[in-house]
């Protein structure tokens, strides 16, 4: 089959590469649809707003429908329709009236202007998704651009590569963190070149951190619902294509900036790590919109009901599932992945929901396909791989359920940090855990402590500011009565709800603040820090601030914070500390390291006084043979949780030296040496060596 176009006659190209690509004589375009009856390519001019040409993909070769677009060029906008059976009670929801998405675009032009035409049921049908919308999306659809091939020669060139023992994660958001930054030139701020400016790279190297992890830049629209509200959609965890960046965050380099940016990091020695949201995509329910993989073939993109394919599996609480157990959408899935990790340069993933992609029809597997395809990829075994361990479907709970080679969000290290330094009784022996990474959950199949990714604080939740400012969460900004967001945070105010004047409550608090920071950098396992926690911003007590595109989820660098420049000095001493000594970062559980809990009057602690809820004040030492390791060979790390002092008996066998405290009554600068006890402030933490 052979059809007449502007550029010559198209021709059948080849099937084996999905998506647009351009060879220096034309383009070739390969669509997955195992249930689609025609395929469409529809180009469209440069302005995006006037279909030029409609052309039937000529060849349909193992599922994948696919032509050879002879004279076209990189730039070229298009979109697809799709033909088929619109049977929803059968799964297929076809509707070529609806100008689609390629899966595979490398870039997308424009946004959706939301109203009937982007659902292929009429919204006020009573018979609603069972019934057919004929009007055409295609004047308030994204477009696809054709992008040119990378230029090799430029691609994976010297990379951080930073191992996972001395791994320190930076997670940011790339609007959030620049937005505000008086260094940064407006037309740059918000956007992949702002992120890439001298003054956020230093800020971050200065620090000590190896790897900025980015919440979501793959292409996300704002949904209808936030808009009606007059807010929109800022954490971007609602992905419509996977292998093309927001073009929100770009700036006058458009994806070239976004290139730079990546390497700008690198040429500082730092890793980029994307957050990543393979689980579900933004067309939701039974009932969303028909933006790309719903039209293209929804049977086999999503997982649905198996008695009831019409409706969808929700496993992610977003209304779809990623159906990862179909081989192509696998394919996908992995080919995005590599796609960034090779031309784009990426050095790791954070999956959000992890736990859906190792789900197989009968529920999480640690052997799933996915999980195999990644481990025996070539590119993408290599990369780092961190794991959100949870999701809300049947078993979706797996912290240390992941395979050997990944790391996992912990939030049993989060809750129970929290809960210890509120002075929750009956922590201490699960904080024990916690503090030597987690063992009791990672020491398995040879996994090391670097598998448990602790965090205090992140995205979802409090920052570190408010988790000692607040009791309550303050959501009312989000237009949902306050209902939204956890509300389990085991925060305290000390005294007074949000800001206050009051010295002796803020000094509680800035000495929390540090313990938090102390207790985060000398565990074990691989610290992450909420960019701005380390000058102490705020968000007002709004734990979910994921439609706050303004001021008050935005970073405040000048003069906001108080105690802003203190705090951040005291982490960079502390991400020091880490860095230079290795038994704070223990990169095996079989190194011979010799570990002791001891208790405040003395002596190693018994069995009755871990079982003792009130016995929270304690100790941790840590020794080994130097050989060959960095650093002190025997340290001492003093926890102090209770509202009054605590006296503390050290052993006898060593003269002991305070290195570090988050005491404001014993001044870190100065020496005290040849210790033989110790009283420990309220509240407070001590490194002695």
């Amino acid at each position: 089959m052979t059809e007449e176009t502007r550029y010559g006659v198209i021709e059948a190209g080849e099937f084996s590469r999905l998506g647009a690509h351009h060879d220096g004589q034309g383009v070739n375009f390969a669509l997955f649809s195992a249930h689609a009856e025609r395929v469409e390519l529809c180009l469209f001019d440069e302005s995006g707003s006037h279909e030029i040409e409609r052309l039937v993909l000529p060849e349909y070769t193992n599922e994948i429908w696919h032509g050879y677009v002879p004279g076209l060029q990189p730039g070229a906008l298009y979109g697809y329709r799709v033909h088929g059976p619109f049977d929803p009670e059968k799964g297929h929801r076809f509707n070529p009236n609806k100008l689609l998405v390629d899966p595979y675009a490398r870039e997308l032009v424009g946004g959706i202007e939301w109203s009937q035409a982007q659902f292929a049921y009429r919204l006020n049908d009573d018979e609603k998704d069972l019934s057919f919308d004929v009007t055409d999306s295609a004047a308030q659809m994204p477009k696809c651009r054709v992008v040119a091939p990378a230029n090799t020669d430029m691609l994976n060139g010297d990379r951080p590569s930073i191992p996972w023992s001395r791994t320190i994660f930076y997670e940011a958001h790339v609007k959030g963190l620049t937005m505000l930054h008086p260094a940064i030139p407006p037309e740059l701020r918000g956007t992949f070149e702002g992120l890439g400016h001298s003054a956020i790279i230093d800020h971050i190297r200065s620090l000590g951190m190896t790897s900025i992890e980015l919440m979501p830049i793959h292409f996300f629209p704002d949904d209808g619902h936030l808009l009606d509200k007059g807010l929109s959609n800022y954490w971007g965890y609602n992905t419509l294509a996977f292998f093309a960046p927001a073009s929100r965050y770009y700036g006058p380099r458009g994806l070239a900036g976004l290139r730079d940016m990546v390497r700008a990091f690198h040429d500082a020695g730092i890793e980029v790590i994307l957050d990543v949201v393979y689980n579900h995509t933004a067309e939701g329910n039974e009932l969303g919109p028909t933006l790309s993989f719903k039209g293209i073939d929804n049977f086999s993109y999503y997982r649905t009901l198996p008695d009831q394919p019409r409706y969808y599996i929700n496993d992610t609480g977003t209304g779809n599932t990623i159906n990862t157990s179909h081989p192509r959408v696998l394919q996908m899935v992995t080919d995005s992945l590599r796609y960034w990790a090779t031309e784009m340069e990426i050095d790791g993933f954070r999956f959000d929901l992890g736990t859906i992609l190792g789900r197989e029809p009968e529920g999480f597997d640690q052997r799933s396909g996915f999980f195999d395809a990644v481990g025996q990829d070539p590119v993408l075994s290599k990369v780092k791989l961190i794991g959100e361990p949870w999701d809300i479907g049947p078993g979706g709970y797996q912290v240390g359920g992941f395979p050997p080679g990944w790391s996992e969000w912990n939030d049993k290290y989060r809750d129970t940090i929290r809960a210890y330094w509120k002075g929750d009784p009956g922590t201490t022996r699960d904080f024990a855990a916690r503090i030597l990474g987690s063992g009791d959950v990672y020491d398995l199949r040879g996994r090391r402590p670097w598998a448990s990714v602790n965090f205090v604080a992140a995205h979802d939740g409090f920052t570190l500011n408010d988790l000692v400012s607040y009791n309550d969460k303050h959501n009312e900004a989000n237009g949902e009565d306050n209902n939204d967001g956890h509300g389990d945070n085991r925060s305290f105010n000390y005294g007074a709800e949000g800001p206050t004047q009051e010295d002796i409550i803020n000094a509680t608090r800035e000495r929390q603040k540090r313990n938090f920071l102390a207790t985060l950098l000398f565990s074990h396992g691989t610290p992450m820090l909420l960019a701005g926690d380390e000058i102490g911003r705020s968000q007002m007590g709004n734990n979910n601030g994921y439609c706050q595109d303004n001021e008050l989820s935005w970073i405040h660098w000048q003069n906001i914070y108080p105690s802003g420049e203190t705090l951040c000095a005291f982490a960079k001493r502390l991400i020091a500390l880490r860095q230079d000594h290795s038994i704070l970062r223990r990169e095996s559980w079989r190194d011979g390291l010799e570990v002791s809990w001891l208790h405040p009057a003395g002596g190693e602690m018994a069995e009755e006084q871990w079982d003792d809820e009130a016995g929270t004040a304690i100790g941790l030492r840590l020794r080994r043979d130097h050989l060959d390791e960095e650093g002190w060979d025997d340290v001492l790390i003093l926890f102090n949780p209770r509202d009054r002092e605590t006296g503390f008996a050290l052993p006898d066998d060593k003269s002991w030296t305070l290195v570090i405290t988050t005491s404001d009554v014993l001044s870190d600068d100065t020496p005290k040496t040849d210790l033989s006890d110790l009283r420990l402030e309220e509240r407070s933490c001590v490194l002695l060596r």
